[in-house]
């Protein structure tokens, strides 16, 4: 398994932008496919993007596209998660996960993934 590191999460207007950085280390990075997730306060944790070991494929859910982009730098070992024009409903802790040669529309499902980092924090005030 690899261990996971989220950072760049803090207290944000809405509109602005943010960048989430998931560091990995202990596994070939390059074998894994990443996913985010977020959980809002006093909701489920829910699937937000993915991207495949290839970095040939992502996914996001429905709420987040065009706003969020997934993207990996595997010679720094990590995954990363850009936000735009943020809102107030984008606050939750935010988690990112790896799975060990996942593909497929099953990246979307939470139970799949391996190790989970421990989440950073993203508040939008309005």
């Amino acid at each position: 398994q690899v261990l996971l590191v989220e950072s760049g999460g803090g207290l944000v207007q809405a509109g602005t932008s943010l960048r989430l950085s998931c560091a990995a280390s202990g596994r070939a990075f390059e074998d894994y496919s990443m996913g985010w997730f977020r959980q809002a306060p006093g909701k489920e944790r829910e699937f937000v993007a993915a991207m495949d070991w290839s970095g040939e494929n992502t996914y996001y859910a429905d709420s987040v596209k065009g706003r969020f982009t997934i993207t990996r730098d595997n010679a720094k070992n990590t995954a990363y998660l850009q936000i735009h024009s943020l809102k107030p409903e984008d606050t939750a802790v935010y988690y990112c996960a790896a799975r060990f040669f996942g593909s497929g529309f099953s990246l979307m499902s939470s139970r799949l993934y391996t190790s989970w980092g421990q989440g950073t924090q993203v508040i939008v005030s309005s």
